[in-house]
């Protein structure tokens, strides 16, 4: 009887009978193969445990860590209940709000089994609809503050509250970025991509015009009405926002709370609250913007690495394709990147370019797909003359189609295994930035909770270096053992090696 064999197979088989398929048990794919084989690796469960606990904090943290209350009610002169709502809700951004319900709506799309795809179809089409949502909800952002800062004209300004602009912006990127998603071949039905298309399109476009404008936040008006009776608030678990700071709890101690720190009751109300890590030099609570920081470097890792590869693969597959001059030519393009030193080029761009996330995540993207490219080339190169190839070419098929419908999937395998690698460099990168001063203002991040540690006091102020240093070390050091891991179970030397 075969070994694992199910309980159904008979106890003996013939080999008449493994001709028929009795007895024969289903092989793996390749890449489930793979990710068992990373899976049986302590050290890249501890990696995914950690990175998928990043992950959360990135997505549920404006959920979990808030200044603002979850739901506040407002009592009139009499006791009667003038209003109930949720602060906390009001103030979330599309970007909140699209990661959250992303999130929420990713989760059964992938795992359910009742949806007649194949999860890798599945996961093609989430990854369009993530990139298509993702340029909507930020460039409409983008469009929104510039149409309300003192550069635009008149007539931007005049119309920027207009619901009817509003929706214009919103319903002309849905068309750009929607229109860009059908020609993404995830499914091969045209409808449905189109179908696909339009639902992020609106959904997308509804959160642009919802969250049209930022809402000015006021923390302390919300504890002082507490304080005084005029509201039953209920918080969050960690009532405290990234950016929200009192100078009077300036560098409290981990484990204190409030009332300890300014003299008032700690057993009830403001004074209870506690700071699990401390606080910083003007204030913040060191919990939330650790938490919210998770966002900041699972992004820039991510997206910057996107943009790495989607070039690297682009120019590495025609050089390894035509060879010869084009080779030549292109080879000398990715020796200049190479040469570009990516720390001081951010250095550089912080002084004269806009310091928030979008321009450090494009920068990183666009120096750093070399290793991208050589690899793809290599591949490339050995597989272009194979009968595959050849037989592409005999029947004519169109050289898109050559090179990343037939021979990108055959050859892809090193890039992704040097992707987990490189997000752990841009991670890296944009901790450095951050705790020199340079990186994106007004975002709570690891670097420049680790810079603060010394810069602003003179002093060693330990839970400001300990924190935000091992957040920065785990989180590096999972994406270097997840790459190693991969690579080990990808390449079937190196897997021959550790058998023998």
């Amino acid at each position: 009887m075969a070994k694992n064999a199910p309980a159904s197979m008979p106890e003996t088989v013939t080999g008449v009978d493994l001709m028929r398929g009795i007895g024969a048990v289903e092989a793996k794919g390749f890449w489930q193969d793979a990710w068992d084989r990373v899976l049986k690796r302590p050290s890249a469960i501890l990696a995914l445990s950690w990175i998928g606990m990043i992950a959360f904090f990135a997505v549920f943290s404006p959920l979990i860590a808030n200044g603002l209350p979850l739901w506040a009610t407002r009592f009139g002169p009499d006791g009667e209940v003038v209003r109930s709502w949720s602060p906390l809700w009001a103030n979330l951004t599309s970007t909140d709000l699209l990661l959250i319900f992303g999130t929420l709506l990713a989760i059964p799309w992938l795992f359910l089994p009742a949806i007649p795809l194949s999860r890798s179809v599945r996961l093609g089409m989430l990854v369009v609809a993530a990139v298509q949502a993702g340029f909507t909800v930020a460039l409409g952002g983008a469009i929104s503050a510039w149409v309300r800062s003192a550069g635009a004209g008149d007539a931007l300004v005049a119309w920027g509250p207009q619901l009817w602009f509003q929706a214009a912006v919103a319903g002309g990127l849905g068309v750009v970025f929607g229109g860009l998603a059908v020609g993404v071949p995830t499914v091969d039905s045209r409808l449905g991509r189109i179908a696909a298309a339009v639902v992020v399109a609106i959904g997308a476009g509804f959160l642009v015009v919802d969250r049209w404008a930022d809402p000015l936040v006021d923390y302390d008006a919300f504890i002082e009405a507490e304080q005084r009776g005029e509201m039953r608030l209920t918080w969050t678990l960690i009532p405290w926002s990234p950016n929200q700071s009192r100078t009077d709890l300036y560098l409290v101690d981990p484990g204190v709370r409030v009332g300890d720190r300014i003299g008032v009751d700690a057993s009830e109300g403001f004074g209870a609250r506690l700071f699990m890590m401390g606080s910083d030099a003007v204030g913040r609570d060191v919990t939330s913007q650790m938490m919210h920081a998770c966002r900041l470097s699972i992004s820039v890792g991510l997206i910057s690495t996107g943009i790495a590869v989607v070039i690297g693969v682009t120019i590495g597959s025609l050089m390894g394709y035509f060879g010869g001059k084009v080779d030549l030519l292109l080879y000398r393009v990715v020796e200049i990147f190479m040469a570009i030193p990516v720390l001081f080029l951010l250095i550089v761009a912080a002084a004269v370019l806009p310091r928030n996330t979008y321009v450090m995540m494009a920068i990183i993207g666009c120096v750093s797909w070399t290793g991208a490219a050589r690899f793809i080339r290599a591949e490339f190169l050995r597989m272009r003359n194979q009968d595959f190839v050849q037989s592409a070419r005999a029947v004519g098929l169109p050289l898109r189609s050559i090179l990343f419908k037939h021979m990108l999937p055959n050859g892809v395998t090193p890039v992704l295994v040097d992707s987990s690698f490189a997000i752990a460099a841009a991670i890296l990168a944009e901790a450095t930035l951050s705790f020199l001063g340079l990186g994106p203002e007004g975002q709570a991040s690891w670097g420049k909770l680790l810079a603060s540690a010394t810069g602003t006091t003179g002093t060693f102020v330990w839970w400001l270096a300990i924190y935000p240093g091992m957040a920065i070390f785990l989180t590096v050091l999972g994406y270097n053992l997840l790459g190693e891991a991969l690579r080990d179970a990808i390449d079937p030397k190196l897997r021959k090696a550790a058998q023998t």
